[in-house]
């Protein structure tokens, strides 16, 4: 036997609505929620000012009295004593009282005399240079009488100057003989101008203010073969 149901009796046409009626339902209690809030209450309290008050106390100022300064010291007179050294020779002065009663004899120092001492440098230009025995002309000739021209130069035809330097001492002695220059390149040559140089007997020695002075002297010794 087959069961029959009316079309009123049937809620599948009635199913839409009410899952309609239902997320309507949800959205409002979720609206709901999300709007509800805590109001905040202020509460506000009456203070009596009647019996607030304050005591004012009254200060009073006191002054101390300063003390008076204390008095200035006393200057007493302070006698100045002068200390001679023994090793220094004093002089004498003898002072007279108004009662020609007692003799006070001072002693004033004296200065040494300390003399100037002159430094023992090597000057380059003085008053008065030194000068060979004889002058210039004696000079050269004592150079050429003397110049012993090595045999290995005179082979090989070597020839040249050679500029040698030397100091005058005060006492005219010929120290410090060295060469400058050398043009003939030659270490004979220069050899042999030197033991000359150094065997010079004493010039006479330069002088500055009066005085004999170490003076710095160049003299060129030339090489030549005839």
């Amino acid at each position: 036997m087959q069961i029959k149901k009316t079309q009123k009796a049937s809620l599948e046409d009635k199913k839409f609505t009410y899952v309609l009626i239902g997320f309507v339902f949800v959205l409002s209690i979720c609206f709901v929620a999300l709007e509800w809030t805590e109001k905040e209450v202020t509460k506000y309290e009456v203070v009596d000012t009647e019996f607030l008050f304050e005591e004012e106390v009254e200060i009073q100022q006191t002054t101390q009295e300063t003390p008076p300064p204390p008095p200035p010291p006393e200057v007493k007179n302070v006698e100045e004593l002068i200390v001679v050294e023994d090793e220094k020779e004093v002089e004498s002065v003898e002072i007279q009282t108004e009662d020609n009663e007692e003799e006070i004899i001072i002693q004033a120092p004296v200065e040494e005399v300390v003399e100037e001492e002159v430094e023992d440098v090597v000057f380059v230009v003085v008053e008065t240079m030194p000068s060979f025995p004889g002058g210039q002309q004696a000079l050269f000739k004592y150079l050429s009488d003397n110049i012993k021209y090595p045999v290995i130069a005179q082979e090989n035809g070597i020839q040249g100057t050679v500029v040698c330097q030397f100091t005058v001492n005060k006492d005219g002695s010929i120290v410090d003989v060295e060469a400058v220059k050398n043009t003939s390149g030659d270490a004979a040559l220069e050899k042999e101008a030197i033991r000359v140089i150094k065997s010079m007997p004493k010039w006479s020695p330069g002088k500055q203010r009066g005085q004999a002075v170490r003076v710095k002297y160049t003299v060129p010794v030339r090489f030549r073969l005839q």
